[in-house]
C-alpha cells in the first residue's frame, strides 16, 4: 500500500514538473533562430555541401563581413525562411535564400533573363542571385569590394563565362575600364543587369541601336575619347544600316564587322577591321570578296571631304557637281514650265466667260486672311507636335520662331473672324450672305437628292441655290473650327492664368482637343474642300473667284442654277466698278463786247 502511494506520488510530482516546463519549451520552439546559433556551425571555414548540380559548395559564413554588408541589420532566418530548429538534424538542406521576399521587381527581371529561364528549365549550374551578388558578403555596386563593380563585374562573369571575359579585357572596352574609365561598358551595359539577355540571334536594329549606340551616339563620349562623331549616322545611312531599319534579319550589324567581345581597333593587327583581315571579314557576308572590294568605306558621309584619300575626294566632287547639275536643270525646268503654264491658265480663264460675280472684295479679303493663316497654323502647329519631322526642319530648329509664329498666325485667324462678324452685322451684303448660308429643309432634300444621283437613282443632279448643302456644311465647319481652335489655344498660352480658376487637367483636354481638331481641319481642307475648289473638272486647276471674284455663267448655272440674285450682284459691282462721270455745265452766255 505504502509501495502504491510512493509510485503515485511520483508520477504526480514528474507531471506537474513537465506542465511547468512545457510553456518555456513552447517558447523556446517559437523564438526566431538567431544569427549566433547559425555561426555556432557556419563560422567553420571547412564547412561544405555538394549541391544538386554535383558542384562543392562552401557554407562558411564571415560573421565580419556579414555585418559589413548591405543585409548587416538582417537575420539569417530572413533570408533562408524555410529553416527550423530541427536543422541540421533533419538532413534536409537549406533552400536558397528567397531574395523575392524583398526584391520583388528585380526577382522578376531575374525570372525572366536568360539565367532564369535556364533556373526553370532545370538547369541549377545556371548563375543565381548569390552568384553575382555573392551570398553573404553583398556590397553596394558602388564599393571598390564589390562583385559588380564596374572594375570587377568582368571577373564576376568570367567564373561561368571564361572565354568570353578574356576576350573583353583584351578589347579596346576591357582596357579603358582597367584604366578606370567608368564610362567604358561592362557585362550588365549590353547584356542588360537583372533581365540578363544573350544577344546571339539578335536583330541587326537591336544590336546598332540598342547596345551599340547607345554610347557611340553621345556626343560627350565620343568627344571625351576623342572618337568620330558620325559613326553611328553613316552606318544608318549606308546599305547595312538602311536594311536592318527596313527589318532584315540578315544585314550586317555593328558586331558583325568589329566583333562582340574582342573589339579592337583598326590599327590592332588582331583587328577584324584590321586591312590585313578585311577580305576575311568581309567575306563572312560576301563569299569571294576581294582586297579591292574589302577597301570600300561603310562610314561615309557623302556630304564631307575630309581631305583623305583621293577616292573620297572624287566621290565628294561628284555630288558636289551633280548638286549643281541637278538645280540648274532642273530649276530650268520649273522655270519654263511654270512660265508655260501660267499663259495656258490666263488663256483658259479669258476662254471661260467668267462674267458672273460670285465673290466681293470684302469676303476675297477675308477668305485669304483665313486661307493664309490657316496654311501657316497648320505647318507651325505640326511642326511644334513633331519637331523631329521634315516639317520641323523645314522650318529650322529655333522653338520660339515655330512658336510666335504660330501664335501670330493663330491672331491673324482670330483677326479675320471679328472682320466676319463685323462684316455680317453692318453690311447689307454680310446680312445677305448669313441668311444665304443659313441651312434650310431644302438642303436636306438635296443631300438625299445628291446621293441618288450619284449612285445612279437619279438621271439630274439637284439645282442649288447660292450656296448647296456642301457650301454650308463648309461654312459652318469653319465657324465652329475657328471657335474650338481659338479657344483651346488661348488656354494652351495662356495656361497660368486658366490654372486659377480650372484644374490642371482642363489645359490638357485644351492640348488634346487643339491637337485633333487641327488633324480634323487639315483632311477636311484636303479631302473636301481642295477637291471643290482645286480638282472638280469644272474649276480645274483653280476656281479663280477666291482672286477677282468672277465664276463662268455656265459654272454658275450648272452649279447653282437657283440663283436668281447672281446677275443682280454682278450688274452692282459693275456699277460700282464704273468711272463716275459728271455731265458738262452748259455754259452761260458770253455778255456782248
Amino acid at each position: 500500500m505504502h509501495g502504491t502511494l510512493r509510485r503515485i506520488f511520483r508520477v504526480a510530482v514528474i507531471t506537474g514538473l513537465l506542465l511547468l516546463s512545457l510553456p518555456q519549451a513552447v517558447r523556446a520552439a517559437d523564438e526566431p533562430i538567431k544569427n549566433k546559433e547559425c555561426l555556432d556551425c557556419h563560422a567553420d571555414k571547412t564547412l561544405t555541401r555538394t549541391n544538386s548540380a554535383g558542384r562543392e559548395i562552401s557554407l562558411f559564413a564571415d560573421e565580419a563581413k556579414l555585418a559589413a554588408s548591405v543585409h548587416k541589420k538582417a537575420a539569417c532566418v530572413d533570408c533562408h525562411a524555410d529553416l527550423t530548429r530541427k536543422h541540421p538534424d533533419d538532413n534536409v538542406p537549406a533552400q536558397a535564400a528567397a531574395c523575392a521576399t524583398c526584391h520583388k521587381k528585380q526577382s522578376a527581371s531575374y525570372g525572366a533573363s536568360v539565367h532564369g529561364m535556364a533556373h526553370g528549365k532545370g538547369n541549377l549550374v545556371a548563375a543565381n542571385c548569390s552568384d553575382c551578388h555573392d551570398g553573404h558578403t553583398i556590397m553596394p555596386p558602388d564599393s571598390a569590394n564589390s562583385p559588380l563593380n564596374f572594375s570587377r563585374l568582368a571577373q564576376t562573369c568570367g567564373a561561368c563565362h571564361e572565354a568570353a571575359a578574356k576576350d573583353v579585357a583584351e578589347s579596346i572596352h576591357g582596357r579603358a575600364l582597367a584604366a578606370g574609365h567608368r564610362e567604358a561598358p561592362t557585362c550588365t551595359d549590353c547584356h542588360a543587369e537583372h533581365r540578363i539577355e544573350t544577344l546571339k540571334g539578335s536583330s541587326p536594329m537591336k544590336i546598332s541601336l540598342d547596345v551599340c549606340s547607345r554610347c557611340h551616339a553621345s556626343e560627350r563620349m565620343n568627344t571625351k575619347f576623342k572618337l568620330p562623331q558620325d559613326r553611328v549616322k553613316t552606318f544608318f545611312d549606308s546599305y547595312h544600316g538602311l536594311a536592318a531599319q527596313y527589318g532584315s534579319t540578315l544585314a550586317a550589324n555593328c558586331a558583325s564587322c568589329h566583333g562582340v567581345h574582342k573589339i579592337l581597333p583598326s590599327r590592332d593587327p588582331r583587328s577584324t577591321i584590321n586591312a590585313a583581315h578585311l577580305p576575311e571579314t568581309c567575306g563572312k557576308c560576301h563569299p569571294g570578296a576581294t582586297e579591292q572590294f574589302a577597301l570600300g568605306k561603310v562610314h561615309i558621309d557623302a556630304a564631307a571631304n575630309s581631305g583623305g584619300l583621293i577616292g573620297e575626294q572624287i566621290n565628294w566632287w561628284i555630288r558636289k557637281l551633280y548638286l549643281w547639275l541637278i538645280a540648274a536643270v532642273i530649276g530650268g525646268m520649273l522655270l519654263h514650265n511654270g512660265l508655260l503654264l501660267a499663259r495656258r491658265l490666263a488663256a483658259i480663264n479669258r476662254s471661260r466667260d467668267r462674267a458672273v460675280l460670285r465673290m466681293n472684295r470684302h469676303q476675297r479679303i477675308q477668305h485669304a486672311l483665313l486661307a493664309i493663316s490657316f496654311i501657316v497654323l497648320a505647318i507651325t502647329g505640326f511642326a511644334l507636335k513633331f519637331p523631329d519631322s521634315w516639317i520641323g526642319r523645314m522650318l529650322g530648329w529655333s522653338e520660339p520662331f515655330r512658336r510666335w509664329s504660330h501664335r501670330v498666325a493663330g491672331i491673324v485667324m482670330l483677326a479675320a473672324g471679328v472682320y466676319h462678324v463685323l462684316y455680317l452685322l453692318f453690311t447689307r451684303e454680310g446680312r445677305q450672305l448669313l441668311r444665304d448660308f443659313f441651312p434650310i429643309w431644302k438642303d436636306v432634300l438635296d443631300v438625299f437628292g445628291m446621293l441618288g444621283y450619284l449612285i445612279g437613282l437619279r438621271a439630274q443632279k439637284p439645282q442649288f441655290r447660292r450656296f448647296g448643302y456642301a457650301e454650308k456644311m463648309e461654312y459652318w465647319a469653319v465657324v465652329w473650327g475657328t471657335i474650338i481652335m481659338g479657344g483651346s489655344g488661348l488656354m494652351i498660352w495662356f495656361k497660368l492664368d486658366v490654372t486659377r480658376f480650372l484644374p490642371r487637367w482642363a489645359v490638357d483636354a485644351a492640348t488634346n482637343i487643339h491637337f485633333y481638331e487641327a488633324i480634323l481641319a487639315c483632311l477636311a481642307i484636303v479631302v473636301w474642300h481642295f477637291y471643290h475648289v482645286l480638282f472638280a473638272p469644272e474649276v480645274y486647276p483653280l476656281n479663280w473667284a477666291c482672286w477677282d471674284g468672277m465664276v463662268s455663267r455656265h459654272w454658275q448655272d450648272e452649279e447653282h442654277g437657283l440663283d436668281h440674285e447672281a446677275d443682280l450682284r454682278t450688274k452692282a459691282d459693275a456699277a460700282a466698278k464704273a468711272p463716275t462721270v459728271t455731265p458738262a455745265q452748259p455754259r452761260e452766255p458770253r455778255a456782248s463786247a
